[in-house]
């Protein structure tokens, strides 16, 4: 089989990181190694990798009510007057330029750099030809703010009744997903509930991966100190009545005070390095929790369908016989060693190729049935190539359910790359935790402790 090409992503990547973060520059090197062994099961093509399953930037995003609450803090955090479609998903990045530009939503799907990289798929899943829309949802606005280097800002559009669609859904879902930091505007809640229903949703799911701030505008008033505290208390109860029981609240008042928005900013790179690696052990896992589970009980099922149709032909078979031995007498033939034998050996020539025919007319229902259950299940992986790769001659004929490549070699691969990334979540550790640890020059130092301490 030939070996699987190093996808460019993830050698643009390495590349990136190798100056600057070893720690995300080991985690595309095993994101590598994954890669080879889904291309191996069939899982992946060539030309693919799982490290496209999360965003590889630092992301924030907002969302918001109807009200301008959200697009004015924008603006004034940093310190720009833009003029975005308020209708759509609107990705803010940095440009050294002066000039702001916007680029359409196709620019999102085309770069795999980029979040939204091949979202149009994604979106006819859901809606039938809306994937050529895209620039109808999606824009690429850059613009000059210090505020936004080395990140990116996912402002999503305000809800409205009107406009609401499964595709906006969808990629508002998205959103939250691959998000490191989520300010979420209070007049969200002021909305019809079921518009937010599925919002709501998602952030109670997420609730714990500590990526929300439920922003409190009253920026056209001063507050004092003790009165955000009791405003903020009390949008803390109102939330909780919805389900959701953490994140931080920020009141903001006339002072304009954005310390709080600068903290959590500057800590977004290890918010963002946590979340990749989350994303790797999750991914390696997920072969050995869902698709090997999920392609061996397509496989039971198909073995049972194809066994019973020829065990249905051998019964048509035993049944002519039968007649033939009452009209004419043939039992005589069959227990004659020559023409017995020969008769034995006619029925396995016949129905071996019988069975196999009949086995991959039950394959090709099965796969259809596996790329509904694969979008059901939001995987990335191809389950029916996983399911193909199994289908092998002697496999058809042996009563084998397993998957290809369910061994204890390949499980031991597995189980070394998660131990791997969470080496990797030990290092990033490391460097904030001086008192157990000698005091690291750079993140260079901390990670060549911890290969140090592997190796002992």
């Amino acid at each position: 089989m030939a070996d699987k090409t190093v996808s460019k992503h993830l050698t643009n990547l390495e590349r990136q990181f190798a100056a600057t973060d070893p720690v995300l520059q080991k985690t595309a090197k095993i994101f590598q190694e994954l890669d080879e062994i889904e291309f191996e099961l069939g899982l992946i093509d060539n030309d693919e990798t799982t490290a496209r399953k999360t965003s590889w930037w630092p992301i924030v995003s907002t969302l918001g009510g109807y009200s301008p609450a959200k697009s004015d803090f924008v603006n004034r955090y940093l310190g720009v007057q833009l003029h975005t479609a308020r209708h759509k998903f609107t990705v803010l990045q940095y440009t050294p330029q002066a000039n702001t530009a916007t680029l359409p939503g196709t620019a999102l799907d085309a770069d795999h750099r980029l979040p939204f990289y091949q979202i149009s798929r994604e979106i006819d899943l859901v809606a039938s030809g809306e994937g050529s829309k895209l620039n109808s949802y999606l824009e690429l606005v850059t613009v000059n703010s210090g505020k936004l280097k080395n990140k990116l800002l996912i402002d999503t559009p305000v809800l409205n009744p009107a406009a609401e669609t499964p595709v906006s859904g969808l990629l508002r879902k998205y959103v939250i997903g691959i998000s490191d930091l989520v300010l979420v505007f209070n007049d969200l809640f002021e909305a019809d509930a079921d518009l937010i229903k599925d919002t709501l949703a998602q952030i109670v799911a997420h609730q714990d991966a500590n990526k929300f701030i439920f922003v409190i505008d009253h920026s056209e008033i001063t507050i004092d100190a003790l009165k955000r505290q009791e405003i903020a208390a009390s949008w803390q109860r109102r939330l909780a009545e919805l389900g959701i029981h953490t994140g931080q609240f920020i009141v903001l008042s006339q002072s304009g005070d954005t310390s709080i928005f600068d903290q959590r900013f500057n800590n977004i790179n290890n918010d963002r390095s946590y979340r990749i690696l989350g994303t790797l052990e999750q991914s390696i896992r997920a072969i050995d929790d869902t698709i090997f589970p999920e392609v061996e009980d397509a496989l039971t099922t198909w073995k049972d369908r194809s066994n019973a149709s020829t065990l249905i032909v051998l019964g048509f078979v035993v049944m002519l016989m039968l007649f033939a031995e009452i009209a004419v007498g043939i039992l005589e033939l069959l227990l004659d060693p020559l023409i017995g034998g020969a008769i034995v050996a006619v029925l396995i020539g016949v129905l071996t190729p019988l069975h196999v025919v009949v086995s991959r007319v039950h394959a090709k229902f099965l796969i259809k049935q596996l790329h509904k259950r694969q979008k059901q299940l939001n995987l990335s992986e191809d389950l029916a190539g996983l399911f193909e790769k199994s289908l092998s001659f002697w496999r058809i004929l042996m009563p084998i359910t397993d998957p290809v490549g369910k061994t204890k070699k390949n499980r031991k691969k597995l189980n070394g790359l998660i131990e791997q990334s969470k080496d990797l979540v030990q290092a990033l550790n490391d460097q904030f935790s001086h008192g157990q640890q000698p005091e690291y020059r750079n993140q260079y130092d901390a990670y060549a402790y911890a290969d140090q301490e592997e190796s002992n």
